[in-house]
């Protein structure tokens, strides 16, 4: 009783308990609430801040722990941004992206002056940095489009794109701006000022590579490896500042960067996603309603003829230079559409110049208060456009993603049809391959289509006798558990059999497998190889098989290097691995080049034609399969070497692929390797290739039968004499 009434319960609160959990319950109710009444989420999250803010309720000071987790949340979204980007759609319109970048920047910029100076009267530094904030604007609605799977559409990124250019000029501004208004700015402050961001970029876009590198290839602790990746992000933001920019500009460089590092179906990508949405970036939109001043409309004509003109000018220059570049690059209306809705909003960077305004006394008056930059009018009229703006910025992208999401869909309908015929089974043998196996069966899954991975683990004969089924369901449970921690379902198929070949044959049939994933351990079958149990199932099975051999994480590997047989275009299921190599590649931004012959380049080229893909590709003719050895000395390291095989009889078939395990064992050990035998239209099945079930029972079953033979013949020998 006494601990409750020591309670300080005054407000605003100052309890961090309580303060913790008003914040949580906002972030649970708001979304609820307002999504009932058809408002998108992130308006009901700014509103719910303005409610309990200073301005509101009163219920939440914007103290620094409310400013510390809305900048980190502001950061992630930045992040995000850059690590859901495409990158070879953003290298593919990076023209595009420039264009729209000084669009959207000049537009607002020359409009905001002429206004600010002829209709509000400011002066000439005042019209330029307040017409400066007009060209920003912050992603405060990228998260509805990332919910609805458009993130990657180039509408998007040529938005986030401009964002980066925007941001960076109008802070160049700002700085210059400052500088005059204190008599500090000089060739030597431009150089400055340009050879630190030079430094920043370098070191971001060079040195962090190298060092992910290094750290995912020798830590695979998912804790471990999400500490590391926000420690990147909140450097790479530090650096920035330290250059002189924004540190949004160093949180999305660094999204850039770890986009090779972070597969877009991995679970580490889930964790990032989920960690961010459910509690940083709310807590930044909390924040920005936090600003939001309703009552300085009454503060007289003034603040809403300064609120009005920067409503005007803000949202009008913006969608006219969304207009401009959806008539430019012939996009579709609703790309149009997209790009105005994620360039409408106005909240952090446009503050951060309005605050540095504000702040700037530029003199005195008569009776000695501070004449600023940028007055109070201007203060408030930015507060009511950070609300309107974002209010503004979430409908219209709430809409043109569902259109988007709507056409992409209907623009491939035959791909989703066939994708859902697909059925991917792993075979699961080694613990330590787990993970491995899963991510790569997880990455040959169309991402849109919501099909289960299959998991299979055999049970032999001997393996009942020595009691290890329990490994088996220790084995299935931990990829069960992998796959649910990147929301994909994973079936688990235990099967007791006499061997292994044997089990994984029959499952395949049993359960319509279209694709089947084998793990190669490292230390398993050096010899051969592949091993008497992986031949079997490749003689057996006509469905499409991988034979993955992991030397190092996936997300380190760098390029995809494949060798295609001379006929490999001949082949039944040509189209069918094509289309998975250029998924591989799409989803992990690597390059892949093609070592194939004339014919085969052809057709590599008249199906990616078809596809319209943004995976850079290279292509080197090559049909020297005695000289294979040429490749020990092509790869690199962190290369996925993928080499196309061919069942004996196939169309594509070579004796020279004969020699591939051995040249395997003893020259590529360090190398991922990906051996595929393409999906062949089963004409039977050689008896002569069957794996016997038990060797020991045949051979003596095979005595009995020699024995009663001879004594046969002896009995007619007798009966004749």
């Amino acid at each position: 009783m006494n601990s409750l009434l020591l309670l300080d319960l005054s407000l605003p609160l100052k309890n961090p308990v309580i303060i913790f959990s008003v914040v949580l319950f906002i972030i649970l109710f708001a979304p609820i609430l307002f999504n009932r009444i058809k408002v998108p989420h992130i308006i009901g999250l700014i509103i719910s801040g303005m409610i309990v803010g200073p301005y509101g309720l009163n219920l939440l000071s914007r103290d620094s722990s409310i400013v510390l987790f809305g900048t980190v949340g502001l950061l992630y979204i930045m992040f995000l941004a850059g690590l859901e980007i495409d990158l070879a759609e953003f290298k593919k319109n990076r023209n595009k992206i420039i264009v729209f970048g000084l669009t959207t920047f000049l537009l607002p910029l020359i409009s905001g002056t002429l206004a600010s100076y002829y209709i509000l009267g400011y002066g000439l530094l005042s019209s330029l940095l307040l017409a400066s904030m007009f060209s920003t604007h912050t992603l405060v609605s990228y998260p509805i489009a990332s919910k609805y799977g458009v993130a990657r559409n180039r509408a998007i990124n040529m938005t986030v794109g401009g964002t980066m250019i925007t941001d960076i000029l109008a802070l160049l501004i700002l700085a210059g701006v400052a500088g005059s208004s204190k008599g500090d700015v000089s060739p030597a402050f431009w150089f400055r000022l340009g050879f630190s961001f030079v430094v920043f970029v370098a070191v971001v876009l060079f040195v962090f590579p190298i060092i992910c590198r290094w750290f995912f290839k020798r830590f695979d602790d998912s804790i471990s490896q999400y500490i590391f990746v926000l420690a990147m992000v909140f450097l790479a933001s530090f650096l920035a500042e330290i250059a002189g920019v924004e540190a949004i500009i160093g949180a999305f460089f660094s999204g850039l960067v770890l986009n090779k590092f972070v597969p877009h179906s991995s679970p580490l990508m889930n964790r990032i996603d989920f960690v961010g949405n459910a509690l940083f970036i709310p807590f930044f939109l909390i924040s920005v309603g936090m600003l939001v001043n309703i009552g300085v409309l009454t503060h007289g004509w003034g603040a809403l003829r300064v609120a009005g003109v920067i409503l005007l000018i803000a949202l009008s220059s913006k969608y006219l230079a969304a207009w401009i570049t959806q008539k430019v690059f012939r996009l579709s209306a609703d790309e149009g559409l997209m790009i105005f809705g994620l360039s409408a909003s106005h909240a952090a960077a446009t503050l951060a110049i309005i605050l540095v305004g504000y702040n700037i006394i530029i003199g005195e008056t008569a009776l000695g208060e501070p004449i600023r930059l940028l007055d109070e009018d201007v203060l408030n009229g930015t507060i009511v456009l950070i609300l309107v703006s974002c209010a503004v910025s979430s409908f219209v992208v709430e809409r043109a993603s569902k259109r988007l999401a709507l056409t992409q869909d209907e623009e491939s309908p035959g791909e989703a049809d066939a994708a859902s015929n697909e059925k991917i089974l792993v075979s699961l043998s080694y613990p330590d391959m787990i993970a491995d196996l899963v991510d790569f069966g997880i990455m040959l899954k169309a991402k849109r289509v919501s099909i289960p991975l299959y998991g299979l683990h055999i049970v032999t004969d001997e393996d009942q006798k020595n009691d290890s089924a329990s490994h088996g369901k220790r084995i299935l449970n931990k990829a069960v558990q992998h796959a649910s921690s990147s929301e994909n379902m994973l079936v688990p198929l235990t099967r007791y059999d006499a061997n292994i070949s044997n089990g994984i044959t029959y499952s395949i049939k049993e359960q319509n497998i279209t694709d089947v994933v084998i793990g190669l351990h490292q230390n398993t079958d050096h010899k051969t190889f592949l091993g008497p149990k992986v031949e079997n199932i490749v003689k057996r099975v006509f469905e499409t098989i991988y034979i993955y051999k992991p030397a190092q994480p996936f997300n380190t590997l760098t390029r995809i290097v494949v060798a295609v047989p001379p006929a490999g275009s001949n082949e039944p299921g040509f189209l069918h691995w094509l289309g998975k190599l250029l998924t591989l590649a799409k989803i992990n931004a690597m390059p892949i080049h093609f070592y194939a012959s004339g014919q085969t380049i052809k057709a590599i080229k008249s199906v990616m034609a078809r596809k319209t893909t943004t995976v850079e590709v290279e292509f080197s003719l090559f049909s020297a399969w005695d000289d294979f050895l040429i490749f020990s000395r092509e790869l690199k390291i962190d290369d996925f070497f993928v080499i196309v095989s061919a069942r004996k009889g196939s169309a594509s078939y070579l004796s020279q692929l004969e020699k591939l395990p051995g040249y395997f064992s003893n020259y590529f050990q360090e190398q991922s390797l990906l051996l595929i035998y393409p999906k062949q239209l089963e004409s039977g099945i050689n008896m002569n290739d069957i794996e016997q079930a038990d060797g020991a029972l045949i051979g003596t079953l095979s005595d009995k039968l020699g024995s009663l033979t001879k004594a046969a013949r002896y009995l007619r020998k007798m009966l004749g004499d």
